[in-house]
């Protein structure tokens, strides 16, 4: 079995051999890593799309919208999730991003998940028949998991989670409750004691 650290440095040698730059390349071995982790097919749809890279064309998003269209060929996955990362914290406040077409989907979603722990929101990505919850570069939910991942995805959707409690406020209330029996009563006792802390003259 091949180690996260094996995975991470051929995935960035072979993003610099596909012709991107050791800075883009550093960031896409940081996210195969982290698909892997997460149990997706990383290596494998990182090695589809750079083998692609030779027959298609891709465009590039280097700036992030709230509605995002182009008119030709789909979006590089790579550059835009990396302008999605190093641009989240002025696109958040369009609470939903839209775009119509981007290569190899599954190959945003780390750099979304980095994007959750950045700006201490969940984000929703939504595409074709797939949805993910990044929960703040910890986890990753879904309700289909797949090896095969589409080649492309049209009508991509990012959203912006407010935080929230996952509980009621009576659960809440109840629990705090049954918490307060830990209380300590100050008691005279602990008054005297907590006087006289480290006044003993032993002289």
């Amino acid at each position: 079995m091949k180690s996260f650290s094996e995975i991470e440095t051929t995935s960035k040698r072979a993003s610099k051999a596909a012709g991107f730059s050791w800075g883009v390349a550093e960031e896409v071995g940081k996210g195969i890593k982290i698909l892997e982790l997460f149990g997706l097919a990383g290596v494998k749809n990182l090695n589809q799309y750079l083998n692609s890279k030779e027959g298609n064309q891709y465009e590039n998003l280097n700036l992030v919208n709230e509605n995002n269209q182009t008119n030709k060929y789909p979006y590089c996955p790579i550059i835009f999730g990396i302008s999605f990362l190093d641009q989240v914290k002025n696109i958040e406040k369009f609470k939903k991003i839209h775009l119509n077409k981007v290569a190899y989907p599954f190959l945003v979603l780390p750099f979304l998940s980095r994007s959750s722990e950045e700006i201490g929101k969940k984000i929703l990505y939504k595409f074709d028949e797939y949805s993910f919850l990044l929960n703040f570069n910890l986890s990753l939910s879904s309700k289909k998991f797949s090896d095969e991942c589409p080649i492309n995805a049209n009508n991509i959707e990012i959203s912006f989670v407010e935080n929230k409690d996952n509980f009621k406020d009576q659960d809440w209330k109840s629990l705090y409750k049954l918490s307060e029996k830990t209380f300590v009563d100050e008691t005279d006792s602990l008054k005297i004691g907590a006087a006289g802390a480290g006044l003993t003259d032993n002289d």
